[in-house]
């Protein structure tokens, strides 16, 4: 996949100063005006002002020039109208009127955390108390992980992804959403059916559970008001999360442990239904597990 990850969400609100003031909190870094980057991946949220709050655009990172050009031909095909100016393409998705901008970018490299040792039943991996509970520094997001929007029209909104721009459906929701993904990480885009088009929540990637518990606590120490949902683990993507809600009613996620789908690994898309947004399969549909929206 020429495609490999997000490289920005531009989020519209009404109150510009008080999210960006939550967000500065959230633990990403303000690089200025509305502006904000992560640890690995740089400039990744930029909040502006809009009448409500609403996705204004999504990055999408490709690896050459080549892989844009694709992506044009693509839309062509579909008739969806584009431009290419310097190299970046920009189109409008038809249903939610948000910009998807896609621009050769380099990819995304991480350097691994040390491992953290957890005790269990019969094992013994530290001695003393855990390192989690000793940590002082604040949380600082590594990266952008994905964004959920809601759309009026599933069917062509999710074609404008897979179709257009080439990501690859991961899971589905029955016939209510899709779990689409432009890198190895189990989804980067969740395209709910919803009554109006709107951006749900964005999700930021901690480097494990024990952070997205302390940046969630630290949140609602400031405000409980905050709390939305978690702390929990999702089956559809597997990951630990705790959502929270910034003063413009958008929904952020801490997220850690995400499953990770290689190019070269055989996956099987499953359709999830009898819960919300994380449920079961189809074939063992269950409420037993803690499910959301993601």
């Amino acid at each position: 996949m020429g495609l490999h990850r997000l490289t920005r969400v531009t989020m519209g609100v009404p109150n510009v100063a008080d999210t960006v003031a939550y967000y500065a909190e959230f633990g990403l870094t303000h690089v200025g005006g509305g502006s904000f980057a992560t640890v690995d991946g740089g400039e990744q949220l930029r909040v502006v002002h809009a009448p409500h709050r609403r996705l204004v655009e999504i990055g999408v990172g490709a690896d050459d020039h080549d892989d844009v050009a694709r992506v044009a031909s693509r839309l062509d095909r579909l008739g969806v109208p584009r431009s290419v100016a310097d190299g970046v393409l920009t189109a409008v998705e038809p249903v939610s009127g948000f910009t998807a901008r896609v621009e050769v970018a380099p990819r995304i490299a991480q350097e691994p955390v040390a491992a953290t040792p957890y005790n269990g039943p019969g094992r013994v991996e530290r001695f003393g108390r855990a390192p989690g509970v000793l940590r002082g520094t604040p949380i600082r997001p590594r990266k952008l992980g994905h964004c959920v929007v809601g759309t009026t029209n599933l069917e062509a909104t999710m074609g404008f992804f897979t179709e257009g721009l080439g990501f690859k459906v991961s899971d589905y929701i029955g016939d209510k959403g899709a779990f689409m993904r432009c890198s190895v990480d189990h989804h980067n885009v969740l395209a709910l059916a919803a009554p109006v088009n709107f951006l749900h929540h964005t999700s930021w990637q901690v480097d494990d559970i024990d952070d997205v518990g302390r940046g969630a606590a630290a949140m609602l120490a400031a405000d409980p008001e905050r709390h939305v949902w978690g702390l929990g683990r999702h089956h559809a993507g597997s990951n630990f999360f705790w959502y929270l809600k910034d003063p413009a009613g958008n929904f952020s996620e801490y997220y850690s442990d995400m499953d990770c789908i290689p190019e070269d690994e055989i996956w099987e898309p499953e359709v999830f239904e009898g819960c919300s947004t994380g449920g079961r399969p189809r074939r063992r549909p269950s409420c037993s597990r803690t499910t959301s929206p993601r």
